[in-house]
């Protein structure tokens, strides 16, 4: 479990976080629901010790290896299908672990087919196929989802939820997802964390577990 505590974040007089308290639960989907802008990209990047914080501690951290799914498929132009997976995978695995790990997932993001085609030549569903593939292939324990289905229409978006959780029962890990989508949030995460305002502060916890969705999609919808 990684866990923010009392984590104080400023941009020169902006100030972001103000003790500030958060847990991420192992092998759990857990929300970060807000409004751009708010600070959600904050909280992942120093969950992921990519940005130094300015008070407080962030523990957990020591054994986490990340992975992550961006807005954008962020894929290799010059590399096709099947190599662009491969290219995170080169200093962790040896070649024929490589190879049957990569047609797995090729197999189970059903782009059996296109492993020699590079992303030009693929639809945008498609490339963020691509880019769930990469992310559960590459070894990680803690998987950050920055607003991947933004910009989806609705019949893709539906697709690719159904997708990642198919992927994610198949191989659990510790996410951290970033949305200001309420139907993707309540389907998709075990609990939410409703934020605000500046510094940030959370709203509402809602344990989505225990709790019906359609009261969770209610809170949402309300605040």
């Amino acid at each position: 479990m990684i866990s923010l505590i009392n984590v104080y974040k400023k941009y020169d007089n902006l100030e972001i976080l103000k003790n500030f308290n958060i847990s991420f639960e192992e092998n759990k989907i857990t929300c970060l629901f807000g409004p751009s802008g708010v600070g959600k990209s904050t909280i992942a990047n120093i969950s992921a010790n990519l940005i130094p914080v300015d008070g407080g501690n962030v523990a957990g951290t020591e054994k986490a290896v990340y992975s992550y799914v961006f807005q954008e498929p962020r894929l290799l132009q010059w590399y096709n299908v099947y190599d662009n997976i491969d290219f995170v995978l080169k200093d962790v695995y040896d070649d024929k672990k490589r190879v049957n790990i990569i047609n797995s997932y090729i197999d189970m993001v059903e782009l059996n087919g296109y492993e020699n085609y590079k992303p030009d030549a693929l639809s945008g569903g498609m490339c963020q196929r691509v880019s769930l593939a990469r992310a559960f292939a590459y070894p990680s324990n803690f998987l950050i989802l920055d607003e991947p289905f933004k910009g989806l229409d609705l019949k893709l978006k539906n697709e690719m939820i159904t997708l990642f959780k198919k992927l994610w029962i198949e191989s659990k890990r510790t996410v951290l997802f970033i949305t200001h989508d309420v139907d993707e949030a309540v389907t998709l995460s075990d609990y939410i964390y409703i934020i605000r305002n500046r510094p940030v502060e959370i709203i509402k916890k809602i344990d989505v577990v225990s709790q019906n969705k359609d009261e969770a999609k209610k809170i949402l919808l309300s605040v």
